[in-house]
């Protein structure tokens, strides 16, 4: 009886494992839906914004303000091409750079994202805020409480490589690093580069595109099925 109850539990869990995938596989054809729609108006939006971009407004420090923080980095004559495979970015972590066609949701995560689909919301105006997983919780909780809804911010630990500070913030062009939510610089980031419109799609979409982690993108077929979603 006891062989045959571990039994029932095991395959249970196996159903359950399987709903899970199966419902990842799902938001993966729902997002690159939405996302193909996205690329096309793109591809569509008034040609002065992509002139104003190849003049060099893409990048830069984007406010007078952003001008004043302290040991603020900045990257210019960053490409921005649509790439279906994982992206060997020249910072850590990125800030920019050529990134899948699939934008990661704007939010809060508490797991690492997958790198080429965060660019593609700092592409659109978002601030990407990346902490080292073993920041202390009350700090944490301190960078979650930065996003709300509607905001153009994402914040997600970071380990694909080593990190430069405990907390990094990244925009398009743009990244500095500090070891504490309260350290003002961040609070300037955020007003100077949060939506900000020297961006290769400002006002772009940072809702309805990926919400998974990279292990959730991983388990659901990485990004080969966001590229075949994309095709379908």
């Amino acid at each position: 009886m006891a062989k045959n109850a571990a039994e029932r539990r095991r395959k249970a869990e196996e159903r359950r494992r399987e709903r899970e995938r199966a419902e990842r596989r799902s938001r993966i054809l729902r997002v690159t839906a939405f996302a193909g729609a996205g690329v096309l108006f793109a591809g569509m939006v008034g040609f002065g914004i992509w002139v104003a971009y190849d003049r060099g407004v893409g990048g830069g420090s984007g406010s007078a303000e952003a001008s004043e923080i302290e040991n603020l980095k900045t990257y210019d004559g960053l490409t921005n091409q649509h790439v279906p495979q994982p992206v060997d970015y020249e910072m850590t972590p990125p800030a920019g750079g050529d990134h899948h066609a699939v934008w990661q949701n704007c939010g809060v995560y508490d797991a690492p994202l997958s790198s080429v689909n965060a660019v593609h919301s700092l592409e659109h105006g978002a601030v990407w805020i990346t902490y080292d997983p073993d920041l202390a919780e009350d700090k944490v909780e301190e960078l979650n409480s930065l996003y709300s809804q509607g905001s153009y911010i994402i914040v997600s630990p970071y380990d694909e490589q080593e990190m430069p500070a405990p907390i990094v913030a990244s925009a398009w062009g743009n990244q500095i690093e500090v070891k504490s939510p309260g350290d003002e610089r961040l609070s300037q980031f955020l007003r100077s580069f949060e939506r900000s419109p020297n961006v290769p799609e400002p006002g772009a979409a940072c809702t309805q595109g990926l919400d998974l982690t990279a292990q959730e993108l991983q388990e659901a077929g990485g990004l080969e099925a966001l590229g075949q979603g994309m095709q379908r």
